[in-house]
């Protein structure tokens, strides 16, 4: 497995991975401690309830989105941000199409 990405991001130059039905994702760097992904969504992709143990904060580039995170709800949109904790339940809806920031530490190996 490689453990970095180049020092600079060509989005051009980076493949769209489909993971879901409405929902893409483009790893845009990383290295054994950090790792920044886009998360494209069209309206009513979602990202399931899930978890993980990586620290993950996520910043909303555009659109709206329904993100759960353990029981509580919240509607964020273009501008706002989330923060979850390691081993928490989460999961987002997207009510509006739109694109999310995910950042994780370390590293979401079963990501590459």
């Amino acid at each position: 497995m490689k453990i970095n990405t180049p020092a600079f991001y060509v989005e051009s130059e980076n493949p769209w991975e489909t993971v879901a039905e409405g929902v893409k994702r483009q790893i845009t760097g990383y290295d054994v401690s950090i790792m920044m992904v886009k998360v494209a969504f069209e309206t009513g992709g979602i990202g399931p309830i899930h978890q993980h143990y990586h620290s993950q904060t996520s910043y909303v580039v555009s659109g709206k989105f329904e993100v759960t995170i353990n029981d509580e709800k919240k509607i964020l949109q273009t501008g706002d941000a989330f923060y979850i904790e390691p081993n928490i339940l989460h999961g987002a809806i997207c009510l509006e199409a739109g694109m999310l920031i995910d950042v994780f530490s370390p590293i979401r190996e079963d990501f590459i």
